[in-house]
């Protein structure tokens, strides 16, 4: 069989308050609607419904900075879209963390064995048009290398490193948008690698990042 896999976006999780327990709104709301997490599946996760229930916000931001997380993005992650009046949310304190608690959440209520991606949408030099990024990993490799790998006419691969956490970032924000209210999606039949690195393997160390 031809590779293959499918997004679906899980609907029915509503506005989420402070302190609520995420894993549980999207395990009870994947449930509701016919497709239960199983083991092997992808949750994405947008990174806005995780922020709400930390209470991570502030007033006020500046145009382009680098977070603590060694992201560089515009307004420092600040956002006042989809939350309350007077309210901006920011990113999660530590997406790595808040992934692998949703991940271990997960299994204990449902018994699936998922990764999960903390997913944010980010500009891009050079490109018109934001595109969902994995700010957060819990379970699978983020990066596939392909160095040291020999093409079809022998000669080795010696640039190729595939950002896998961020391309299912951005398949699933196909399902998700941004006026939908849909902050969550499974990504179901995709083959990953595990692993506990977390997101750190997807920021390019300083000396090599021509934009800083």
């Amino acid at each position: 069989m031809p590779p293959r896999f499918e997004v679906i976006g899980i609907e029915g999780i509503g506005e989420v308050r402070p302190g609520d327990d995420i894993a549980g709104l999207i395990v009870d709301a994947a449930r509701a609607q016919g497709t239960p997490l199983e083991s092997r599946d992808v949750l994405v996760i947008g990174q806005k419904i995780i922020s709400k229930a930390e209470i991570v916000r502030m007033d006020r931001g500046i145009i382009v900075s680098e977070t603590h997380h060694g992201w560089v993005c515009a307004n420092a992650g600040v956002d006042q879209s989809n939350v309350d009046p007077d309210t901006v949310a920011l990113l999660p304190e530590d997406s790595d963390r808040s992934a692998r608690q949703v991940r271990e959440r997960v299994r204990a209520l449902a018994g699936a064995d998922v990764a999960v991606i903390i997913a944010d949408t980010f500009g891009r030099p050079w490109r018109e048009g934001l595109t969902n990024i994995a700010i957060g990993v819990a379970g699978l490799a983020p990066i596939k290398s392909y160095l040291g790998d020999v093409d079809p006419s022998g000669r080795p691969l010696t640039a190729t490193i595939l950002a896998h956490a961020d391309e299912l970032a951005g398949a699933a924000e196909l399902t998700m948008g941004k006026l939908d209210r849909i902050p969550a999606s499974i990504v179901r039949g995709f083959a990953w690698a595990a692993s506990e690195e977390g997101a750190k393997p997807l920021r390019r160390e300083p000396g090599r990042d021509i934009f800083r």
